[in-house]
């Protein structure tokens, strides 16, 4: 195919050229840490697990038709999806851009802002939705009944890490050092963490907070894996995918948009 003369060729909304040289990237570097990250990705959400399955599990035996422990391992996995990409978002994102000036090398070379940010969700969102299944084949030794909804819920939890991972990297784009991260923490992730389904059902919640709990894109994730383990249902699933989604959508423009500024503009 020629090219005008004094005309640029006009690339793609996406090029699959940089999409793959940014995992590359990321895989070369993952290949040096991948033992810790590893072990703090998988140890740390198995620790709630038996903590608060066998810890609370004592005293309540089970959580509606479920057994506790078994509530807690299917809630445990949103929370490990959401630790696992949410960090690595914000602070990956603040030091590859404000400290180490990988982003500035990267868009040196023909990638675009918004090939850049999708890349690195994408990358953040695989990760997670496999260190997340960790809890699910933790509660399999210890009584949890196999079910071929399970193989669904690495697919599941992906549009959460998705949606957490590009949150993060917008937070990373609007706070002003990397201090502020505590902000974040403390006011947005942990109330999400606390407030999604994970250790007690949101029905126990008084309305208003039951309301705000089902805005939570965690309760949602939550919902679907418990359905994949225990049974699907279909026009809840559906609901419940569809704002994963359109989270991940939000979060996708605002991380773009943040991104650009910072790099760009």
């Amino acid at each position: 195919m020629t090219v005008e003369a004094g005309r640029a060729p006009r690339l793609r909304r996406f090029e699959v050229a940089p999409l793959r040289g940014i995992w590359r990237h990321e895989l070369a570097l993952y290949k040096r840490y991948w033992m810790t990250q590893s072990f703090a990705s998988m140890v740390e959400p198995t620790f709630y697990l038996l903590a608060f399955g066998y810890g609370f599990g004592s005293m309540v035996a089970a959580v509606g038709h479920y057994r506790y422990l078994d509530f807690v391992a299917t809630g445990v996995v949103g929370t490990a999806a959401l630790f696992t990409s949410v960090f690595p978002g914000m602070f990956n994102s603040y030091i590859r851009r404000a400290f180490q000036h990988t982003y500035d090398a990267i868009l040196a070379a023909p990638v675009d802002v918004h090939e850049l940010v999708t890349a690195e969700a994408l990358w953040i969102a695989a990760k997670s939705s496999v260190y997340s299944c960790t809890p699910i084949v933790v509660a399999l030794f210890f009584g949890l009944d196999p079910s071929f909804g399970m193989l669904l819920v690495p697919f599941m939890v992906f549009f959460l890490a998705l949606g957490f991972g590009l949150f993060g990297m917008w937070t990373s784009s609007v706070v002003p050092s990397i201090n502020s991260f505590d902000y974040v923490i403390t006011g947005v992730v942990t109330p999400l963490f606390l407030v999604a389904g994970t250790f007690f059902p949101v029905d126990a919640l008084p309305d208003w907070a039951g309301y705000a709990a089902r805005v939570n894109p965690l309760y949602h994730c939550v919902e679907l894996v418990r359905h994949a383990v225990f049974g699907l249902r279909p026009l809840a699933d559906l609901g419940h995918l569809g704002a994963l989604v359109a989270f991940a959508g939000l979060m996708w423009i605002l991380a773009v948009r943040g991104m650009r500024r910072r790099l760009i503009d």
